[in-house]
């Protein structure tokens, strides 16, 4: 059967539509493209093989890479577990020396603690032993005192007796009586007195190693004591003390008592 082609697309038109059945009918066709397409195309066996290297290839590509990553794994996971046992070994030598630190500081306050206790005991037994010391001594000192008192009034008595008798037409008398009815002191005891008489004057005189203004008023009650038991009256009252007190002073400024520092100022 002829055909007539007007164009290029009639033919390429007819050619879609005619050439596989001719290639179908035709086996010398069919090898000539098969022989021809086999230069440029693999076929199925030789595909096949190609395919089968490939994926070979991709799996034993595929297992190295997993070894290679559990390999990886493995020596990350041997490197954490050992900077883990060096952290967990430095926290352990931290943690002695923290605790060796702390019980040298125990230690140490402890030691503190016992000195500054010593310390303690030995500055209490210290002060302790200052105030026996004190207390010794103004003990010793007050004995002292009052020993000197006593001496320094019984010469101030003496030397009074001595000069007033000596260069005066007086006589000096030291009287110790006793006070029944505790009119002096409150309460029944002796009352010493030093009296003075010149011309039937009587003057009382205390003579004492120091005045304070209680003494005054004591003094002054002994000058009544003395009218009343002797039914007489004082015509002066003289102090003689190389202490007087400054209250004393204007107790006896007050109660009409002269105020001599020694024996030779007094003036008859």
């Amino acid at each position: 059967m002829e055909h007539t082609f007007t164009n290029e697309v009639a033919v390429k038109s007819w050619l879609v539509q005619a050439l596989p059945l001719i290639l179908e009918e035709n086996t010398e066709i069919q090898r000539t493209i098969f022989r021809i397409s086999r230069k440029r195309f693999a076929d199925r066996e030789l595909t096949d093989e190609r395919f089968e290297r490939m994926f070979e290839e991709l799996k034993n590509d595929r297992e190295e890479q997993s070894r290679k990553w559990e390999e990886q794994k493995r020596e990350d996971r041997e490197k954490w577990e050992e900077q883990n046992r060096k952290w967990e070994e430095q926290k352990r030598e931290d943690r002695e020396k923290w605790e060796e630190q702390n019980r040298k500081w125990d230690e140490n306050n402890e030691k503190l603690d016992d000195y500054m206790r010593q310390s303690d005991e030995r500055f209490t037994a210290m002060l302790q032993e200052i105030r026996d010391i004190r207390s010794r001594q103004e003990s010793s000192i007050g004995a002292l005192g009052a020993r000197w008192g006593i001496a320094a009034e019984s010469s101030f008595r003496n030397a009074l007796k001595s000069i007033l008798e000596n260069r005066f037409d007086v006589q000096v008398l030291n009287l110790t009586e006793f006070d029944q009815d505790g009119f002096v002191f409150g309460h029944p005891d002796q009352v010493e007195l030093d009296v003075i008489i010149r011309n039937g004057e009587i003057i009382l005189c205390e003579i004492k190693s120091s005045m304070s203004r209680s003494d005054m008023y004591t003094f002054h009650r002994k000058v009544g004591f003395y009218e009343k038991r002797h039914n007489c009256r004082v015509t002066g009252m003289m102090v003689i003390s190389p202490m007087v007190d400054a209250y004393a002073k204007k107790v006896a400024e007050k109660l009409g008592i002269e105020v001599y520092s020694y024996s030779e100022d007094v003036r008859l």
